[in-house]
């Protein structure tokens, strides 16, 4: 898979159903999340249901594009409750994939459903339109630094330490829920 993509827009919330704050730059910690984020914290709407794969959410611009094009719903970056809004990333192809953001590494875990949490926080019908459309959930490998305009871009398993690769790989990806 090769592409170069970048980040759009960094967002995160203090506790569940809070107002997604814009940041420029952000402390992603390997094994927990974005310092100062809900799931971080442990305060997020779905902390109770705690898995490696929630570290970190991203979700594509071209998809908030599509939203408005095809279904006339503006749904703006602080609105879609995930951490990164990319360009020219083809999250979904990224479940299973090693990627670098900023000085970080990340892991793509599960693909993201939405759900009628999101549709009733926002009083906007995007419940049927994100359906395979939702972005991904990921793991944060390697912690660091990110920000606004950072490169990302795909990495080989083979160009990491054997040992982080090894430890990561000990947690299967998390199956994506049913959409009903």
């Amino acid at each position: 898979m090769t592409f170069e993509g970048q980040v759009a827009a960094i967002h995160r919330a203090p506790v569940e159903s809070a107002p997604m704050l814009g940041i420029e730059s952000a402390e992603l910690v390997a094994g927990e999340g974005i310092v100062g984020d809900r799931y971080a914290a442990g305060t997020g709407h779905y902390s109770s249901r705690p898995h490696i794969d929630r570290q970190i959410t991203l979700i594509e611009s071209e998809v908030l594009e599509a939203l408005r094009r095809d279904h006339d719903v503006e749904l703006r970056p602080e609105e879609h409750r995930r951490n990164l809004t990319t360009i020219g990333v083809p999250v979904g192809h990224l479940v299973g994939s090693y990627f670098v953001v900023g000085s970080c590494v990340l892991y793509g875990g599960r693909l993201n459903v939405p759900c009628a949490y999101l549709q009733d926080l926002l009083g906007k019908p995007v419940f049927r339109p994100l359906v395979h459309r939702s972005g991904i959930n990921a793991r944060i490998i390697v912690g660091g630094t990110i920000s606004t305009g950072d490169l990302i871009t795909p990495v080989d398993r083979a160009e990491l330490d054997p040992t982080l690769v090894a430890a990561n790989e000990q947690t299967p990806i998390e199956p994506a829920p049913e959409v009903i």
